[in-house]
């Protein structure tokens, strides 16, 4: 049987994430038809021999040396407020290429605002790198100043693919890489929620969390018939160096391929692989806003979804506590993970502006073996849904030893649930409350897709940590097609209580094995 441990630690305020500030909780922005076509820097230079091997040649020098901080752009950027950043648009990107045709895009971001650290981009066409510059024809800015001070530096902040996801004729923001190791992607028809990272190096450890940067990124230009693009990425930070291959096929559903060697430069203890960021903040089923709100849920992510090396389905719904929470999913060779976003009806959250449902679910697929470890999940208490407070990653249970390079890869997939979950059993409604009549707690899970003729074939096991299971049993569910499960227990004053729940016919299990961690209110 999976394991699963749990930590409870002192107040820490949620994450205020660099990802978020741009393209705030809303839809990919659209490339204009009519572009103006920047100067091309590579054409000064005949650039250099690149591989996939250069980065991880770099990144092996770079950890044998401590980290030099990356460059930073001058205040009279960082200080600018939002609306003015905003204003600064890159001028779009076909010299980027020179005038090769592809169906792919780029638009580059200037530094500023949130994004004080400069990072180099550079093209690779046939095997050859070269250096993009900003200069003074870069960017449409507000101010001349601005202009001046870009051009100065000539160095962005991030960059953001375009390619024709929705519609045949037009080429939608799909992906970016801005902030740290932070990059949001998107499928056809969803919005940017919830953000994945290059790493995550000692999430929630009283030490403080260092967050690496991707400092260097190069872009390979993809033929005219080309659907699929290869980003690289030079990572670093005090404690690791890493190279990053980015395979991206934006579509139905977007997928990332990720091909990532790791050098430390000192023992990891606390290393998160495959890490992602999303914001819960109430399902009103399940739990309730801490102020008055007209919505019935507020959130990108709902639950985590664990596929073990076992093949047992684990679903995990999220929450908001009110002191940090870390639980820890023991496993071993792990077939999946990823914070899903199920329900899919603006009437799950009756957000006009914000459009919840259209925000993508991220599955995580380890390719390879990943050997022993734990699935950890961090949930911070946050007011603010502009703070992302929800982190998930595959910590593995060997320490990355110094000077010992780790490789690893995984596929990210972006869709509207759990992939390999197609058409089988989902649990898709969560609810607490009391029993009626009764003082006693109970939890209500609904299952979707599960016909039996006989009820009384169907078992209920569950189990609580504190206290005891007073009654199980489930019913009939006609509206889902599948099964309502209720489950009434004592916690025998517990503060809080780990719920495991899983439904069986003839000893074999007919949905996921629903987790959940009850807190007194």
């Amino acid at each position: 049987m999976l394991k699963f441990t749990t930590f409870t630690l002192p107040l820490l305020t949620a994450l205020s994430l660099p990802i978020q500030g741009i393209a705030e909780d809303s839809a990919p922005t659209q490339e204009p038809t009519n572009t103006k076509v920047v100067a091309d820097a590579a054409s000064e230079n005949t650039g250099y021999s690149f591989s996939q091997q250069t980065v991880i040649d770099m990144a092996r020098e770079l950890s044998q040396s401590p980290m030099q901080a990356p460059d930073k752009a001058p205040a009279a950027l960082n200080n600018l407020d939002y609306d003015t950043y905003r204003k600064i648009n890159f001028q779009q990107n076909q010299a980027v290429w020179g005038k090769s045709p592809t169906q792919f895009s780029i638009q580059l971001f200037a530094p500023g605002f949130l994004y004080k650290d400069l990072v180099e981009i550079d093209a690779v066409e046939n095997g050859r790198a070269f250096p993009i510059k900003a200069t003074k024809d870069s960017f449409i800015t507000p101010t001349e100043e601005i202009d001046q001070l870009i051009s100065d530096l000539g160095k962005f902040a991030g960059l953001r693919l375009h390619y024709p996801i929705n519609k045949p004729d037009y080429k939608d923001e799909f992906i970016v890489f801005q902030g740290a190791s932070y990059f949001r992607a998107v499928s056809k028809a969803q919005q940017y929620g919830v953000s994945a990272r290059g790493l995550a190096v000692d999430v929630a450890q009283p030490t403080g969390e260092e967050f690496p940067m991707f400092r260097h990124f190069w872009i390979e230009r993809p033929s005219s018939t080309q659907q699929a693009i290869v980003v690289h990425a030079l990572l670093d930070s005090k404690s690791v160096t890493g190279a990053y291959r980015f395979g991206i096929y934006p579509g139905s559903p977007t997928r990332i391929d990720v091909e990532a060697t790791l050098f430390p430069r000192r023992d990891l203890n606390h290393i998160g692989l495959a890490p992602l960021t999303s914001m819960y903040m109430f399902n009103g089923a399940l739990d309730h806003p801490k102020t008055e709100d007209y919505r019935r849920a507020v959130h990108d992510s709902e639950g985590l979804q664990i596929l073990t090396g076992r093949g047992e389905m684990l679903w995990r719904p999220l929450s908001n506590p009110e002191t940090l929470q870390i639980s820890a999913f023991m496993d071993q060779s792990p077939q999946g993970f990823g914070l899903i976003q199920r329900n899919r009806d603006f009437e799950d959250y009756l957000d006009l502006e914000a459009q919840y449902e259209k925000r993508p679910s991220v599955w995580i697929k380890p390719l390879g073996d990943w050997g022993a470890g734990h699935v950890e999940l961090v949930e911070i208490p946050s007011n603010s849904e502009a703070n992302d407070n929800i982190v998930a990653y595959w910590q593995p249970k060997e320490t990355l030893k110094k000077d010992q390079a780790f490789n690893y890869s995984y596929r990210l997939t972006l869709t509207n649930d759990t992939p390999i979950l197609s058409g089988k059993p989902h649990v898709v409604r969560s609810a607490q409350g009391h029993k009626l009549a009764s003082k006693d707690p109970q939890v209500v899970i609904d299952f979707n897709n599960i016909e039996v003729e006989d009820l009384d074939s169907v078992k209920v096991d569950a189990s609580i940590s504190e206290g005891q299971i007073l009654e199980a049993h489930v019913t009939q569910n006609p509206y889902e097609k599948g099964l309502r499960a209720f489950i009434t227990f004592d916690p025998d004053n517990a503060n809080s209580a780990e719920l495991r729940v899983q439904l069986k016919q003839n000893d074999t299990p007919l949905a996921a094995t629903w987790l959940y961690r009850w807190v007194s209110k």
